[in-house]
C-alpha cells in the first residue's frame, strides 16, 4: 500500500503542474498522460513518473524464468526455516505453563530464523521479483542499488 501511494503521489506531482500550466496559458492542448502510460508506471520497478522509459529491444525469457525460479526457491527455503526451526519452538512452549524464562528462550531461539526469513524475502521482492518484472516489461534502467 505505501508503494501504491508514493507512485500516486509522483503520478499527481508530476502531471499536475503541467495541467496547471496548460489552463493558464489557455491553449488548446492539455498534455494528459494515457491509462496505457500510467498502467505501465504501476508495474513498473520506479518510484518517478515519467511518460517515456528506457525500455530495451527485447524481452529474455530465459532471465524471467529464472527470476521467478529463485522467488519459488526463496519461498520454500523460508518455508522449510519456518518448520523446522520456528514451529517447534512455539510447539514446545504451548504445552508448558507459562514462565517468563521460557518465553524469553524462545524469543531468543526464534530471531535468527527470523531474520533469515527476512533476508530471503527482501532478496525474493526487491531483487528476483522486480527485477523479472521489470525485464517483461523492457524497463532498461535497473539502477535499483544506486
Amino acid at each position: 500500500q505505501v508503494r501504491l501511494v508514493m507512485k500516486a503521489y509522483s503520478f499527481i506531482r508530476e502531471n499536475v503542474p503541467r495541467v496547471l500550466s496548460s489552463v493558464k496559458d489557455k491553449s488548446g492542448t492539455v498534455h494528459i498522460p494515457r491509462i496505457s502510460q500510467y498502467l505501465y508506471f504501476l508495474f513498473a520497478p520506479t518510484l518517478i513518473y515519467r511518460d517515456n522509459y528506457p525500455r530495451n529491444p527485447t524481452i529474455r525469457w530465459g532471465y524471467v524464468a529464472t527470476k521467478f525460479a529463485q522467488v519459488l526457491g526463496s519461498l520454500f527455503y523460508a518455508y522449510y526455516i519456518f518448520v523446522r526451526l520456528c514451529i517447534p519452538q512455539f510447539r514446545n512452549s504451548s504445552q508448558e505453563t507459562f514462565n517468563l524464562r521460557g518465553l524469553v528462550l524462545c524469543i531468543f531461539n526464534s530471531i535468527l530464523p527470523g531474520v533469515l526469513i527476512l533476508f530471503l524475502v527482501f532478496f525474493a521482492f526487491l531483487h528476483c521479483w522486480l527485477n523479472a518484472f521489470a525485464e517483461m516489461l523492457r524497463f532498461a534502467d535497473r539502477m535499483f542499488y544506486k
